[in-house]
């Protein structure tokens, strides 16, 4: 359907709420209207949302996989797996997102993922890559692989970036290693995120990397230095640096509610996204899996490596995140929905063509009912998602 309205709806509109409708034709938001519009019984173009929830489609600027499948894979049915998953749950756009494995490997995400988006995407769309390492800190590893980390090498990147140009959207690296500051030099001279995660670095390290140009910082609270109030770590940078955008896994195991309550007092409404950080054994049963190359035992939902303990990644989708963070915080969906769609799309350069309900964007659209569960995913106008029920 490339001519259609969705009517009877509660707009997320800039983080305001209008009840409305929305019109959309040839993949476009074409008006976005206040007020209940005239249709005819017979007019199957018009869609009744309901009384839902009309928000701009998740955006998901870190995860590595989902329904069994890994974006190390590095192959079409795995990507059309992962994306056609999300896409059941709001996710509109998602970059995908690498663990620290050898450079060949992560070499084949790129060419995969830039031969998957030079064919039509039939459910999310890649927006790029996001590279989490290789580049971190040994006391940091997380659910990375310590086989595989280096420190940072800018040649090496400079032959990824030559070799797949734009494709590249975010680099998590550890600023206190060497090297790391003229890499986050030329990624802001790229236009590429420079984001903190798997770090040690202190406070003063942060905030020269945000002079260099860091701007970013991955899953806050995990994976690297905390808040002490006489060093104020990582956290304390990301907390207070108005520069640095900061990630937010909203799951209830990876930060405390009140943890979430917190860091969205203390972010400007700009600077803070949520994210899934989704592994493969999203969407399946508890079990043995598998990320980055090494075991990981899912209980109840959590999954951990079997060996350590350590967190690896979630099992959490963008709906799920939307509604925990409304549940801590007490935002209103309108002004959540920032967290999911507007604030990432600026992170990564998409702010003028998705992550909004305006004429002229993309229509990258999820419909959701009063209690936030998704009944329908549309992609450029293209319905991708819909549930049984809608």
């Amino acid at each position: 359907m490339q001519h259609f309205r969705i009517s009877n709806v509660n707009i997320a509109v800039d983080g305001e709420a209008v009840s409305g409708s929305v019109t959309v034709k040839d993949g476009l938001i074409t008006s976005v209207q206040a007020g209940v519009l005239e249709t005819s019984a017979s007019d199957e173009s018009v869609i009744d949302g309901q009384g839902g929830w009309l928000l701009p489609g998740f955006i998901d600027v870190h995860v590595h996989g989902g329904f069994g499948a890994d974006f190390m894979d590095a192959n079409r049915e795995a990507y059309d797996t992962i994306t056609k998953y999300h896409s059941q749950h709001g996710t509109t756009t998602m970059l995908a997102t690498t663990m620290t494995e050898p450079s060949e490997r992560i070499r084949k995400v790129l060419e995969a993922a830039d031969e998957y988006r030079s064919a039509p995407m039939p459910y999310a769309r890649l927006g790029g890559v996001h590279l989490e390492g290789p580049f971190i800190s040994p006391d940091w590893m997380g659910a990375q692989n310590p086989e595989f980390r280096i420190d940072p090498d800018l040649d090496l990147l400079e032959e990824w970036h030559a070799a797949y140009p734009d494709l590249i959207k975010q680099l998590t690296l550890a600023p206190e290693r060497e090297g790391a500051l003229k890499m986050i030099d030329w990624l802001a001279k790229h236009g590429i995120v420079a984001a903190a995660g798997h770090t040690d670095a202190r406070y003063d390290v942060m905030e020269a990397a945000a002079d260099a140009g860091l701007n970013s910082a991955v899953h806050t609270f995990n994976a690297c230095r905390g808040l002490h109030h006489r060093e104020p770590g990582t956290v304390g940078a990301v907390l207070t640096d108005d520069r640095i955008h900061a990630e937010l896994i909203a799951d209830g195991h990876h930060v405390h509610d009140a943890v979430m309550k917190l860091i969205g007092r203390a972010k400007p409404a700009g600077k803070l996204s949520l994210i899934t950080d989704a592994m493969s054994a999203a969407g399946l049963e508890d079990g043995q899996y598998e990320l980055g190359g090494q075991p990981v035992t899912m209980k109840d939902g959590v999954c951990r490596l079997t060996h350590a303990g350590n967190l690896a990644g979630s099992t959490l989708t963008m709906e799920a995140a939307l509604k925990r963070f409304i549940q801590a915080s007490g935002w209103t969906v309108p002004q959540a929905s920032l967290l999911t769609s507007t604030n990432p799309a600026a992170l990564i350069g998409l702010a003028e063509q998705t992550g909004s309900i305006h004429a002229g964007k993309w229509a990258d659209l999820v419909l959701l009912t009063d209690e936030l569960e998704v009944q329908q995913t549309w992609v450029g106008g293209q319905s991708v998602f819909q549930s049984e029920e809608a």
